[in-house]
């Protein structure tokens, strides 16, 4: 894969080249990532850094609620096949069965109703799903509840779903010497050690599934949030990452070293 930038500032890539960048892999021994957490954890526990053991897998799925359009005004309750009540009761379910495993994630992200007026009862219901946790079999328990959730629900409310898979994505665990020693490096620069995984993917995920040994570093973030203008890491704490980091860079490098002797 070739990219190029020209003088527009236009970037013209060669996707049919991909398969070169393999060349580049020969002489990556590791790979070590600093990352704001994006999250609030830290946070609350008053801890600066933190050692990440992967990045969560994902289920993600498109669910279609059908149920009748009728009138919201002359169609009595006990008539209604409303489309929007087994999605309703799906998005407080998940919550239950995110709740059973520590690190586990699921968000209903998106609704749609249709006809979507409100004079109408809603006669099809269309949400998504994300399901993330870094153990596999929780994430499909995860989804196997949430689907026999769904078919309760609408059954229920005599309506009918169908699910259908946007994305699915095996979780990534880091590589286990790299973590031992980011657990070293954080635990010199800092008073506690914890291990947080990530629930956003990183480049340290594609890294890793190249099969080059990988490991992340987690440095705090103000208030949990990512993504937005008042994102922010306080200066003593990005000091204390580079000083974490730079113990691990040498680790590291004392590790490659002897394994190529």
């Amino acid at each position: 894969m070739r990219i190029e930038l020209n003088a527009f500032g236009t970037v013209h890539v060669e996707i049919d080249r991909f398969p070169e960048s393999q060349k580049e892999q020969a002489n990556a021994a590791a790979y070590l990532e600093l990352h704001i957490e994006q999250g609030p954890v830290l946070e609350r526990l008053g801890l600066p850094l933190a050692v990440v053991m992967g990045t969560k897998g994902v289920e993600r799925h498109s669910i279609t609620f059908h149920g009748q359009e009728a009138h919201s005004g002359s169609t009595p309750m006990g008539d209604r096949r409303d489309s929007l009540a087994p999605l309703a009761k799906l998005a407080l379910e998940i919550y239950d069965i995110a709740g059973k495993h520590k690190d586990a994630v699921c968000t209903i992200g998106s609704v749609k109703t249709y006809p979507g007026i409100v004079t109408a009862v809603v006669g099809r219901c269309e949400a998504t799903l994300d399901q993330r946790d870094l153990d596999a079999d929780v994430l499909a328990q995860m989804y196997r509840e949430a689907k026999e959730a769904s078919e309760k629900f609408a059954d229920e409310h005599r309506c009918t779903v169908e699910w259908s898979r946007i994305w699915s994505i095996e979780p990534v665990p880091f590589h286990s010497s790299l973590l031992g020693f980011c657990e070293a490096a954080v635990g010199e620069t800092t008073d506690q050690v914890v291990h947080l995984p990530s629930g956003p993917l990183h480049d340290a995920a594609e890294v890793s599934r190249a099969g080059i040994p990988t490991v992340m570093m987690f440095v705090q973030s103000l208030y949990g949030i990512s993504h937005n203008k008042i994102e922010d890491t306080k200066e003593e704490h990005l000091e204390l990452a580079v000083r974490a980091m730079d113990a691990l860079a040498s680790k590291a490098a004392a590790w490659i070293s002897e394994m190529n002797l």
